[in-house]
């Protein structure tokens, strides 16, 4: 029997552009393996299945494997739990709980910051994947593997090519140059079955870690990515202490009727 997908773009520029995301809460009947399927045959970026209660639990997959955490996900099922009419303030997702709050057109998900340290092998590994020059290289579990790289410049991260077949222990990449609180990002995840993702909440948190762990204890940013991909994308970003907290616009498309 059909079921309905709504279909979001989360963190939008000016209305335009974002990263799709699919929401799936008519749950019944799914397990693991159909969930799977759902996001694999969707193919966005990630798809959520969210279950209803006083704290919704959202789980998240990407076209190859389900994450633990994932911050486009998250801040596109808090915007439908909010159109919906829920009141919830927190969800919950495979780290545990996080808050959840609207400002205006703009959504909010607080995150936890994940371990990072300043990767001893960075050149090696910038060298390995095709990068030239990096000013810094780091490395943050999210709790996936990312390496946290920054460039001289918007147009060195806009012309970069890395070879996502040589990222070894890496799971994902993110490219940065930064200009006051202007970041230009972009981010490679192959292992997740997304060679490119157009805005990526959980690298904006990666990249605060990583402002942290330089001595900006906090701060703010606004992160444009997707460019390359057609899919111009703004990521609001502000940190304190150990919280991340990732916001943006969301856009509607119109549904989708699954089939398993």
């Amino acid at each position: 029997m059909p079921r309905s997908c709504s279909v979001l773009r989360v963190f939008t520029r000016d209305g335009e552009g974002g990263n799709h995301l699919g929401v799936v809460t008519d749950l019944e009947g799914l397990d693991t393996g159909s969930m799977q399927r759902i996001a694999t045959k969707l193919g966005f970026s990630e798809t959520v299945f969210i279950a209803q209660s006083d704290v919704p639990t959202v789980r998240i997959f990407t076209p190859a494997m389900e994450l633990l955490f994932a911050g486009h996900p998250l801040v596109g099922a808090a915007h439908h739990l909010f159109e919906t009419g829920s009141p919830a303030t927190r969800i919950r997702c495979g780290i545990g709980e996080v808050k959840i709050r609207r400002d205006g057109e703009m959504v909010w998900v607080d995150a936890p910051m994940f371990h990072e340290n300043a990767y001893r092998d960075g050149a090696i590994f910038a060298r390995r994947v095709g990068l030239r020059d990096p000013r810094s290289t780091w490395r943050v579990e999210m709790p996936l593997d990312y390496r946290v790289v920054e460039l001289a410049s918007a147009d060195d991260v806009a012309n970069a090519a890395p070879d996502v077949g040589a990222f070894g222990a890496a799971d994902g990449l993110a490219l940065f140059a930064r200009s006051g609180r202007k970041v230009r990002m972009r981010f490679f995840i192959p292992v997740a079955g997304v060679p490119e993702d157009p805005a990526t909440g959980s690298a904006a948190v990666a990249l605060a870690t990583r402002f942290a762990a330089g001595g900006e204890l906090n701060g703010e940013a606004s992160i444009d990515q997707g460019e390359e991909m057609g899919h111009p994308s703004r990521i609001e970003l502000r940190w304190e202490g150990r919280v991340a907290s990732i916001g943006g616009t969301v856009a509607v498309d119109e549904p989708l009727e699954l089939s398993l």
